[in-house]
């Protein structure tokens, strides 16, 4: 028996608010917290990813199911309360299901991505290098030439995750002229097939039952069936807010099962653990203020004003640095326990920094707020 169908799953058409939050719970504390260490070292869990799929956690952000961006964070936190490896395959799932569904192209958004919203099909996102390169910081990797039908593209990207043989992702390239010079970007939906290459990544720290994969393309054909969006910055602008603010569900679920670890063990060294500070009271608070914070961002995603922007950085900062600081005091508080490499406290130690410096970093966002904060000054 699947774990999907060992859950009772809603159907579409049930994603209620509360079932959804009713169901991702069931599954977290139950067969994601029986896993959550496999997965730390290197299991991809499909099975996980379907079973979230069927209770509603990977589609209710879409229009098309309510637009509820608010629900997908809170589902997200749950799973990343647990284990954070599966909240980044969520957000990284979810921002896909926003590429499929903003193309406005028939063959995109009809059974693919009601295949994509039901977890039935697994496919992420490739954007790393691209928001970095839209920004100014580094180079576009991708590349790509006019041909009949559609595009020629060619380059690598060092890692991409929630990807695999058979399944896909959002990619982003930069069309070149006969000069060499770029005339705009595409955005596509990349299939991992016998034309991708795929390469085994170097081990990571932390994180490594993502899926992650270098990937390189020799003149890989996109067709117009795939196009995404052409040019690209219109849709990558509109989706930003969303794209940015979907990651603080996996910092205050870091965060959340930070203050967990610190709660188990205040029976035993509440008398000393009395010193240290941020202290499972302070955090909550700041976990509650910071997670109304988001829900009351998150009521409008496509807002595209220069401050609601600035609101969405500042929140996405202010996350990944309370999931560090909540990560650190765990193992502080749990002291000795905490250090070994099986505990809950050194996992999300690791993943906290991972929070931290995954596309948009902290010093990525930070540019990215002085850029904006610059343009209100007059000439």
């Amino acid at each position: 028996m699947t774990i999907a169908s060992s859950v009772q799953a809603p159907l579409e058409r049930q994603w209620h608010d509360a079932s959804v939050i009713e169901q991702v719970t069931v599954i977290a504390q139950g067969p994601l917290r029986a896993a959550v260490t496999e997965i730390d070292h290197g299991h991809y869990p499909r099975e996980i990813m379907a079973a979230l799929g069927e209770a509603g956690a990977l589609g209710v952000h879409l229009n098309r199911h309510g637009g509820r961006l608010g629900l997908a964070i809170a589902a997200m936190q749950a799973a990343s309360r647990v284990c954070g490896s599966t909240g980044f395959l969520m957000w990284s799932h979810d921002v896909c299901g926003l590429y499929l569904e903003e193309s406005a192209n028939p063959a995109l958004t009809g059974t693919v991505l009601d295949k994509h919203a039901r977890g039935k099909t697994l496919g992420g996102t490739a954007l790393s290098n691209p928001m970095k390169a839209l920004s100014g910081i580094e180079p576009m990797l991708f590349r790509a030439r006019k041909a009949p039908g559609g595009y020629r593209v060619s380059g690598s990207l060092p890692w991409v995750s929630h990807i695999g043989p058979g399944q896909y992702c959002g990619a982003v390239a930069a069309v070149e002229r006969d000069d060499g010079t770029v005339s705009h970007e595409i955005l596509f939906i990349l299939h991992c097939d016998e034309r991708v290459e795929l390469r085994p990544c170097p081990q990571f720290s932390g994180m490594e039952g993502t899926s992650t994969w270098g990937v390189r393309l020799a003149d890989y054909f996109v067709a117009e069936a795939d196009l995404v969006a052409d040019p690209a910055r219109p849709l990558i602008a509109r989706i930003r807010g969303a794209f940015i603010l979907l990651q603080t569900g996996m910092a205050l679920g870091v965060a959340q099962g930070s203050i967990d670890s610190i709660l188990e063990v205040e029976p035993v060294l509440g008398h000393v653990n009395q010193f240290l500070g941020d202290r499972p009271n302070e955090l909550c608070a700041e976990l509650d203020e910071l997670s109304a914070r988001v829900m009351a961002l998150a009521q409008t995603p496509y807002d595209g004003s220069r401050d609601y922007l600035l609101d969405v950085l500042d929140a996405r900062v202010q996350g990944a640095e309370f999931a560090l600081r909540a990560a650190q005091s765990a193992l502080l508080h749990q002291g000795a326990r905490g250090y070994l490499m099986t505990s809950a406290p050194q996992r999300r130690i690791r993943e906290s920094h991972f929070v931290a410096i995954v596309t948009p970093a902290i010093k990525h966002l930070r540019w990215e707020m002085a850029k904006l904060s610059r343009e209100e000054q007059p000439a």
